[in-house]
């Protein structure tokens, strides 16, 4: 059963390929905004992971997140994502982030559950009407 207080935890060995040069979000060779933010939901699905029905899966619909210290390549960085509500199905995480240092990030993260079959056929039927 999904309630406040679930955590995770994910951990990363930042690599040449999760840079922000790399990424395209900046030019310097420190751990990208959007590899941080990748991380943190990578917490979120596995807090969430085990406790949703069969045919069910948890998406990100939101992402307010602070990244507030730069990591460099070869530095150990963790993230944990904690359920502070849930909403029917809507879950909102606190989500943290530190590398070996010192705390780098935090902020807050929504997933909705969905039906994964209706979320795909909703999706797929796209494919039918693109321009």
């Amino acid at each position: 059963m999904l309630k406040e207080g679930l955590s995770a935890e994910k951990r990363m060995i930042v690599s040449g390929n999760d840079t922000a040069k790399s990424y395209g979000s900046g030019t310097v060779e420190v751990l990208a905004t959007p590899a941080m933010i990748a991380l943190m939901e990578s917490a979120a699905v596995a807090c969430v992971e085990g406790h949703l029905e069969e045919g069910q899966n948890s998406l990100g619909t939101g992402i307010d997140i602070k990244h507030t210290a730069a990591s460099p390549v070869g530095v150990e960085v963790s993230t944990r994502a904690t359920i502070c509500r849930v909403d029917g199905r809507l879950l909102v995480f606190h989500v943290e982030a530190w590398d070996t240092v010192e705390k780098i990030g935090d902020g807050t993260h929504t997933r909705f559950i969905v039906d994964e079959n209706r979320f795909l056929s909703r999706a797929d039927a796209k494919k039918d009407n693109h321009v």
